[in-house]
Formats: structure tokens, sequence, C-alpha cells
């Protein structure tokens, strides 16, 4: 079982690294970001594209929000095509995301949260911690993939371990 706390740790971690990606694929030009690259979601573009829709439609999940207009996992890469506008939807839902980790509560964490898969057209009902922990599970496991493209692209982000994220770790 998961804690708000912990929802709250890895939400300032996604900002962080979210930060650092956005930064270092903004060095690379359009064409850069939009090659494909061999990843699932092709090129560092799309994989941003789906790993934002990914966490707009849990969270509709989580608060009964409108989900995102496109519902065809292979067009999740399209949500955004123009990188401003990718940016600044990604600024704009992280914050979001604060807000909604802020507001959430130990009891709702361990309450059961039915669910229907994009992916699999199918309903499910599990504990909402697993949930949640699986909505932060796949921004990891995306922004592993994106941190590989851009490294590979020339570009270089900052570093991924929690420890090292900012007001997390005390220097002696």
């Amino acid at each position: 079982m998961i804690s708000t706390e912990y929802v709250r740790t890895m939400t300032a971690y996604n900002s962080w690294q979210n930060e650092s990606l956005y930064s270092a694929a903004n060095k690379l030009s359009n064409h850069d970001r939009k090659q494909q690259r061999g990843a699932f979601f092709g090129s560092i573009h799309g994989t941003f594209n789906h790993l934002l829709w990914g966490d707009m439609l849990w969270i509709s999940r989580f608060t009964k929000s409108k989900p995102p207009t496109i519902s065809n996992m292979s067009q999740t890469t399209e949500l955004h095509k123009n990188w401003k506008e990718l940016c600044g939807a990604r600024e704009k839902f992280d914050k979001s995301l604060f807000q909604w980790a802020n507001n959430i509560e130990d009891s709702w964490l361990q309450s059961d949260l039915t669910w229907t898969s994009v992916a699999l057209n199918r309903s499910f009902k599990n504990p909402t911690w697993l949930l949640v922990l699986h909505m932060f599970n796949h921004q990891t496991h995306h922004r592993g993939q994106i941190h590989a493209m851009l490294t590979s692209a020339g570009a270089q982000p900052d570093d991924t371990d929690i420890p090292f994220m900012p007001d997390t770790s005390v220097q002696v």
C-alpha cells in the first residue's frame, strides 16, 4: 500500500523529471524530436505525447474529470502536434497534478476503483493505490525511453535518481 506522502513525492519527482527532459528536448530541432528512434511510441515527441495522454487518462479516472479526446491508443502520439503546445500542456497538467496530489486522502487510496482499459476495452476493479502506483510507474517507464532517446540524440537531461531531486537530499 502507498501513502499520500508517496503520491506527493512522486508528483514532485514527475515534475522535476519533466522539467529536465523537456529542457533537454528544447535544445533539439523539431526534426530531431520527431525522428523515429525505434521506441514503442516512435519518437521523442510522440512518447512525450503518449505520456501526457496516459497521465490525463488516469487522472480522469481518479477524479471523474473529462478524459483526453483521443481514445485510440495508436493516436496518442498525436495529442499535440506542435512542440510549444505540448510543452504548455505538460506544464499546465503538472500543476493540476500537484493540486490533485495535495487533495487526496489515505482513505481514498484504500478504496477500490472500477475503470475501463482503452487498450483492452474491458472493465476492471482494482485497489486505487495500485492504480496510482501504476500511473507513476508508467511515467517512469516512458521517461526512461525519452531519456535514452535524448541521450542518443546528443541532449543531456539531468540525473534521474530520486535522492538527487531538489529538496530531498541533505549533504553532510
